[in-house]
C-alpha cells in the first residue's frame, strides 16, 4: 500500500469542493479538469482520485472509473470517501451486495456521516434488508430525532420487517413530540392514516375504529375514511351500523361492487334464498336505477327461474340502451354451462322476436345489439361457433354499417377462423372508421404484428406517438414502457426466423421491468418528502411481486424458447435471405454460403445506415450526443456462443417471482436439462416453492453445488420437474418431460459405471416420487400407454402421450403423424389451437409438415398457418 497522500493545501482544498460541484451539478468535463489541476500537485491524493473516478463512471467509462476508484483506496485505505465512491460503483453495476460491504466500512471509519447513511439505507431497503434497515434508521434517528421524518422512516422500517407493535409505539411518540391540531397538517394527518393501518394489520379492529373516529374528522379524503370505517364494523360484526356504514359509501359510488359485497354480508343475506337476492338486489336498482352493478350482481348469484328472469331483464335493457359492452359484462357467466345455455336461448329469442319484447325504443337498435351479442357469443371459446358468428355479425353490420366495435368484432372472428391477414385487413378497416380512436388504431397495430407486418405496424402506432425520440416511433415506444407492442413484435420477428430482432424485442421488455425496479429507488426519497406513506407501502408490496405478471411471462418465456432454439440449431441465428431461410436456399451448400454472405453484408450496411440516421437525429435534436443503439438489428444477442447462459437471465427472475407457474417451470427444466455443465452460480438465486417441500437430500445439493460434477446436469432439470409435478400431475408438458428426464437417468446409469453417491441418493429418493408406482419407472413404456389411456379424450394429453412415445422410440413417427392427422380430421372437439400445436409437434418429430397441413386446411381452410 503506498503511503498517505500529503494534506492539500487551501488552494487544493477549495480546488476540491468546486470538483464535488461539477459532480453534483453534472458538469463533468469541469471536473474533470479541476481534479487533474489538484492530481498534478498530489498524484496519489485518494479522495480526488475517487471523484474522479464517480465522474468517469458518470461518462459511461465503468471500467475505468473501478480501476481508478481501486487506486484510489490503495492510496488511502482510511478515507471514508473512497470507500463510499466504492459503494457507489458497485451500486452502479448492481452489485448491490458488495455496495453494502462499502458502505459500511465508509460507517466506520466517519459514523456521523448522514450521506453515507442514508445511502446505506436506502441500498438495505431496496434489497429488501428489512433488519439492516432498522438498524440504519435507528441510527439516523439517534443523530437527528428532530425531523419527523427520520422517525415516520423508522416506524415504516419496523412496519416492513413484521413488528407493528414498536411500529406503532414509534408513531405514537413522535405524534407525542411533533403535536399539531391545525386542519390543514396533512403531513400529521397522512401519518395518522398510516398508523390506523398498522393498527388494522395488527387485527385491533376496535382500537382501530376509536383511532379513526378521532382523526378521521380532520382527514380530507372522506370516501376514504368511510369505507375503512364500514370495514372495521363489519370486521367487528355491528352489522347494523355497518349496513349503515356500507349504504353511506353506496350513495357516494353505486357502481363500485365492494359496496355490493359488504352490504351482503352487513345484511347477512342468505345467498341460497334466491327470493330474498332477488328482492335485495330489486330494491337497490330501483334505488340506483343508472348503475349497472345492481342489476349484474345478481346474475352471479342467482340460478334456475330466478336467474332467467334476472337476465332477460339485464339483457333487454343492455340492448335497449344499445351497450357494446354488454357481452363483456357477463362473459364470466359461462363458466357454468347451464347459464351459457339460457343466455344464448334468450338472446336468440329476442332476435326471432324481432324487436317484439321491446315496447318502448328504437326496435332497430334493439336488434342490431342484439345481433351483435350473439356475435360475440359464438365467437367466445366457450360457445364457439363460428359460422354462426359471422352469420350474426353480418346482420349487426347492415344495421349499423360504420360501428367501429362490431367491425373489430368481425376481425377477431376471421382470427379465429385462422385467417390472419383478412383479419388484419379488417381491423385496420375498423380503425379508419374513427382515426382518432386510439384502442381501435392499437387493435390494428397488434393485428399486423400478428401477420407480420412489422413495418405496417409502427406506422400505425407512430399515428399516436410523438416520433422525436431516437429510433423514430419505435424509440418513443420504448420511452412509454409498451410492453405489449415489443412482446408482439418480438414474437412475429421469432415467427420469421429473424432471432436477433426477436431478442431484441425480448431484452427490452426486461430492460422495463429493470426499470420498474431501479426507479423504485427514487421512491424511497420521495415518499418520504412527499408523506406519501400508505402509497409507498402499496409500491413496495407491487414491486415485490412486479414480475409476476402474464406479460413479463410471456415475454420471458418467448425468449427462452428464442435461446433453446440457437442452442439446438445454432445455424438459425444466421439471417434469413431472400431464397430460404436462416442461409438455406434449395438445399444447394454453395448458393447457400452465397446467400449467406449477401444477407450478412446487407444487414451490415442496414445496421450502418440504422446507427448513422439515429445518431444525425439524436445530434439534430439534443445539445449533448445521445447514445445509439449499436446492434440495432440484434445481431450480437443472436450470435451468443451461450444462449443457455443467456436464457437464464430470464428464467432466473421467472423461478423467483412466479415459480408456481407450471410454465415457467417447464421452461426451467428446458434450459438446465438441456446444460452441458452445471453452473454453481444459478443455484443459490432459486427458492422453493411453498407446496414443494425439498428433500433433505436435495437440498444439500442445493446448498453445496461444488459437490456436482459437469456430469449432473439433470439435478436442477429434477428439481424444475418436481416443482411442475407438485403444481399440476396430470400436465401433459409436465409428463411428457417426465419421461423425458427419466428416460436420460436411465441411459446415463447404464452408461457410466458409477454416480458420486450423494447424487444417486437424491435421484434414487425425488425420482420415483414422479411416478404412481415404482413398476412405472421401470418401465416407461407402460406408464406412457396408461397416462394414455387415462386422459385419452384430452387433445394436449394426447399430444403429450404421442411426443413421450417418440422419445422412446424413434420408429414411432409415422404413427404419431397419422394420429395426430386423425385428431384434425374427424375429433370434433378438436380446435383450430389443437390443430397448431399438432403442427408444431409434427415439426419437432421432424414428420411430413405438407400431408399435415394438407388434412387441416380440410377443416381450417382458412387459416394461414396451413396455406
Amino acid at each position: 500500500m503506498a503511503d498517505r497522500n500529503q494534506v492539500l493545501g487551501s488552494k487544493e482544498r477549495t480546488l476540491f469542493q468546486q470538483l464535488i460541484k461539477n459532480y453534483e451539478n453534472k458538469q463533468y468535463k469541469k471536473g474533470i479538469k479541476v481534479a487533474e489541476q489538484i492530481l498534478r500537485k498530489h498524484s496519489n491524493h485518494g479522495d480526488t482520485q475517487a471523484m474522479k473516478a464517480l465522474i468517469i463512471n458518470a461518462q459511461g467509462h465503468t471500467e475505468e472509473a473501478f480501476a481508478l476508484g481501486k487506486e484510489a483506496l490503495k492510496n488511502d485505505m482510511k478515507s471514508h470517501v473512497c470507500w463510499h465512491v466504492y459503494g457507489l460503483l458497485y451500486r452502479q453495476i448492481k452489485d448491490f451486495e458488495e455496495s453494502i460491504k462499502a458502505y459500511k466500512f465508509a460507517l466506520k471509519l466517519d459514523p456521523e456521516n448522514k450521506q453515507i447513511q442514508r445511502d446505506l439505507a436506502l441500498l438495505q431497503i431496496q434489497t429488501r434488508d428489512f433488519e439492516g434497515y432498522q438498524q440504519s434508521r435507528r441510527a439516523m434517528l439517534d443523530s437527528q430525532s428532530n425531523l419527523r421524518t427520520n422517525w415516520t422512516a423508522l416506524a415504516i422500517a419496523q412496519h416492513l420487517a413484521g413488528n407493528l407493535e414498536e411500529a406503532e409505539k414509534t408513531l405514537t411518540v413522535a405524534e407525542d413530540i411533533f403535536k399539531s391540531g391545525s386542519k390543514t397538517d396533512q403531513e400529521s394527518q397522512e401519518i395518522a392514516m398510516y398508523k390506523n393501518t398498522i393498527i388494522a394489520e395488527r387485527g385491533e379492529y376496535e382500537k382501530a375504529l376509536e383511532h379513526l373516529a378521532v382523526i378521521g374528522k380532520k382527514y380530507p379524503d372522506r370516501t376514504a375514511v368511510l369505507e375503512m370505517r364500514a370495514s372495521y364494523l363489519l370486521k367487528l360484526e355491528r352489522f347494523e351500523a355497518a349496513e349503515k356504514a356500507y349504504r353511506t359509501v353506496l350513495d357516494r359510488n353505486p357502481d363500485y361492487r365492494a359496496y355490493y359485497e359488504g352490504l351482503q354480508s352487513a345484511t347477512k343475506l342468505d345467498m341460497k334464498d334466491s327470493q330474498a337476492v332477488k328482492s335485495f338486489y330489486d330494491d337497490l336498482a330501483k334505488k340506483y336505477p343508472k348503475a349497472d352493478a345492481a342489476k349484474r350482481i345478481p346474475l352471479d348469484l342467482l340460478s334456475g327461474s330466478g336467474f332467467k328472469e334476472a337476465a332477460d331483464q339485464y339483457l333487454q335493457f343492455m340492448f335497449r340502451k344499445g351497450v357494446p359492452s354488454t357481452f363483456a359484462n357477463i362473459k364470466r357467466l359461462y363458466s357454468d354451462p347451464e347459464k351459457l345455455k339460457l343466455m344464448q336461448e334468450l338472446a336468440e329469442g329476442h332476435v326471432e322476436e324481432k324487436g317484439d319484447a321491446e315496447t318502448g325504443g328504437d326496435k332497430a337498435q334493439f336488434n342490431t345489439f342484439a345481433n351483435y351479442f350473439l356475435a360475440q357469443h359464438y365467437n367466445y371459446h366457450l360457445s364457439r361457433d363460428l359460422d354462426k358468428a359471422m352469420e350474426y355479425i353480418e346482420k349487426a353490420l347492415k344495421g349499423d354499417p360504420k360501428s367501429v366495435e362490431f367491425t373489430m368484432t368481425k376481425a377477431r372472428i376471421f382470427k379465429h377462423y385462422g385467417d390472419i391477414s383478412k383479419a388484419s385487413e379488417v381491423m385496420a378497416e375498423a380503425r379508419w372508421l374513427d382515426d382518432r380512436d386510439r384502442y381501435a388504431n392499437t387493435r390494428s397495430a397488434k393485428y399486423q404484428l400478428r401477420n407480420d407486418e412489422n413495418e405496417a405496424a409502427i406506422t400505425t402506432m407512430s399515428k399516436w406517438t410523438r416520433n422525436e425520440a431516437v429510433g423514430g416511433p419505435l424509440g418513443d415506444l420504448h420511452d412509454m414502457q409498451c410492453t405489449w407492442y415489443l412482446t408482439e413484435d418480438g414474437e412475429s420477428y421469432a415467427r420469421q426466423g429473424k432471432l436477433g430482432l426477436a431478442l431484441k424485442r425480448f431484452h427490452a421488455v426486461n430492460t422495463i421491468f429493470e426499470t420498474y425496479k431501479e426507479d423504485e429507488f427514487d421512491f424511497h426519497r420521495y415518499s418520504l418528502t412527499k408523506n406519501q406513506i400508505r402509497a409507498y407501502i402499496e409500491l413496495i408490496r407491487w414491486e415485490d411481486n412486479v414480475r409476476d405478471t402474464p406479460m413479463y411471462t410471456r415475454a420471458g418465456l418467448s425468449a427462452i424458447k428464442t435461446y433453446l432454439l440457437l442452442h439446438d440449431h445454432p445455424e438459425s441465428a444466421k439471417p434469413p435471405t431472400a431464397n430460404g431461410v436462416n442461409g438455406h436456399a434449395n438445399g444447394d451448400p454453395a448458393e447457400s454460403k452465397k446467400g449467406q454472405k449477401k444477407a450478412k453484408k446487407a444487414q451490415q450496411e442496414q445496421q450502418e445506415a440504422e446507427k448513422a440516421k439515429a445518431a444525425a437525429k439524436a445530434n439534430a435534436t439534443a445539445t449533448t450526443p445521445a447514445k445509439v443503439d449499436e446492434d440495432p438489428q440484434g445481431q450480437k444477442l443472436a450470435d451468443t456462443t451461450e444462449p443457455l447462459k443467456d436464457a437464464m437471465k430470464f428464467l432466473t427472475p421467472m423461478l423467483e417471482s412466479c415459480p408456481e407457474d407450471v410454465e415457467v417451470q417447464n421452461a426451467g427444466f428446458e434450459v438446465y436439462f438441456r446444460r452441458s455443465e452445471f453452473l454453481t452460480t444459478c443455484l443459490p438465486l432459486i427458492r422453493p416453492i411453498s407446496i414443494w417441500t425439498m428433500a433433505s437430500s436435495l437440498s444439500f445439493i442445493v446448498a453445496n453445488p461444488e459437490s456436482l460434477p459437469s456430469t449432473e446436469k439433470y439435478l436442477l432439470a429434477l428439481r424444475c420437474l418436481l416443482a411442475a409435478h407438485a403444481l399440476s400431475p396430470s400436465d401433459p408438458t409436465t409428463h411428457a418431460q417426465t419421461i423425458q428426464l427419466a428416460s436420460a437417468l436411465t441411459s446415463e446409469f447404464t452408461s457410466s459405471a458409477s454416480l458420486p453417491p450423494k447424487t444417486r441418493s437424491v435421484i434414487d429418493e425425488q425420482l420415483p416420487s414422479l411416478f404412481p408406482s415404482p413398476s412405472d419407472l421401470k418401465d416407461l413404456k407402460a406408464f406412457n400407454d396408461a397416462y394414455l389411456s387415462e386422459h385419452g379424450p384430452s387433445l394436449p394429453h394426447v399430444r403429450a402421450a404421442l411426443k413421450a412415445r417418440y422419445l422412446l422410440d424413434k420408429g414411432s413417427k409415422g404413427a404419431a403423424e397419422e394420429k395426430l392427422k386423425e385428431m384434425v380430421e374427424k375429433e370434433e372437439s378438436s380446435t383450430l389451437e389443437d390443430a397448431l400445436a399438432g403442427l408444431e409437434l409434427v415439426r419437432e418429430i421432424g414428420g411430413d409438415l405438407g400431408a399435415y397441413k394438407e388434412v387441416a386446411r380440410g377443416r381450417w381452410g382458412r387459416a394461414t398457418a396451413f396455406k
